[in-house]
């Protein structure tokens, strides 16, 4: 994803900040004492996801199924002949990085030229047929800490093509009361949803916006708006500077509507941002169902 005039920009990045070896990036900002600011916004034990539901497709019929690791002929004992008793069983394949579904882009995922955070060569870092470095494997123990919501356009939507300024998210902290700390979740709600396929031109975060996000030291970023779509020329300032130079996990694709709505009902932005990926190591992304705890 090219950056425009990307070499006469002053562009923020944490390469060598943890160390050439650093595989945790952005979420280093996550300490203990992060964890227990978080953990102390739970007051009444409501939970609301920021993940969309997911229906699968079969890929034969009527029921798809096999699972990793057993022997097809067990699989077949079990669906055609109850011997061990009878039972259903899935192969799911997922297709990680789609607009269909809510995942966590890891650090991997966009290399800068040859070259994924913090630096590390791109062959060696796929070495082996798998992701050596800034893979999903650094997401298996999971990541809770404070989450903030910035609601930008409260009950309605940002004007097609805005493009979000550090500005933009200053005068939503105002609005809102919160302050963005370092080590905290940030969840930004546009009011647009890619995966409805909008044809519209939809707003985005700038690079002063990228900026802002470095300077507040933010561990993690979800929001319905991100980068514009991937069209010539267009400066993916999410994906090309903040995941490769900053080393921020993106999680795409969130649902963050009824986030807004249990925000608005409570009258607090903040809560206890908890995400259990699935322990899957070595790739570029997996899903996820990021939880907002209040």
């Amino acid at each position: 994803m090219a950056e425009a005039n990307a070499g006469e920009l002053d562009l923020p990045s944490n390469w060598g900040r943890w160390g050439p070896d650093d595989q945790l990036g952005t979420l280093n900002f996550i300490t203990s004492a992060a964890r227990a600011r978080g953990a102390a916004e739970v007051r009444t034990g409501r939970v609301v996801s920021l993940a969309f539901p997911v229906t699968p497709v079969p890929l034969s019929g009527p029921i798809p199924f096999g699972t990793s690791g057993t022997p097809a002929a067990i699989l077949q004992s079990i669906n055609f002949t109850g011997t061990p008793p009878r039972a259903l069983t899935d192969l799911l394949v997922i297709n990680t990085h789609h607009v269909m579904l809510t995942h966590i882009d890891a650090l991997a995922h966009i290399p800068l030229g040859d070259r994924v955070y913090p630096g590390v060569n791109i062959n060696e870092a796929t070495a082996g047929g798998t992701i050596k470095h800034g893979s999903t494997s650094v997401l298996v123990g999971g990541i809770a800490t404070r989450g903030v919501l910035l609601d930008l356009a409260p009950g309605g939507q940002l004007p097609e093509g805005h493009a979000v300024t550090d500005s933009d998210l200053d005068n939503a902290e105002l609005q809102m009361g919160v302050h963005v700390e370092s080590g905290d979740a940030l969840v930004l709600r546009g009011g647009w949803a890619q995966r409805y396929g909008i044809q519209a031109a939809v707003p985005h975060l700038s690079l002063d916006a990228v900026r802002w996000i470095a300077r507040r030291e933010i561990a993690l970023y979800a929001g319905d708006i991100g980068d514009p779509p991937l069209t010539a020329g267009a400066s993916m300032w999410m994906h090309g500077t903040a995941l490769p130079r900053l080393g921020l996990p993106l999680i795409d694709n969130p649902d963050v509507s009824a986030l807004a709505q249990t925000c608005a009902e409570l009258g607090r932005d903040t809560f206890f941002f908890v995400l259990g990926a699935l322990p899957v190591v070595g790739a570029t992304g997996v899903p996820v169902n990021p939880l907002a705890i209040f």
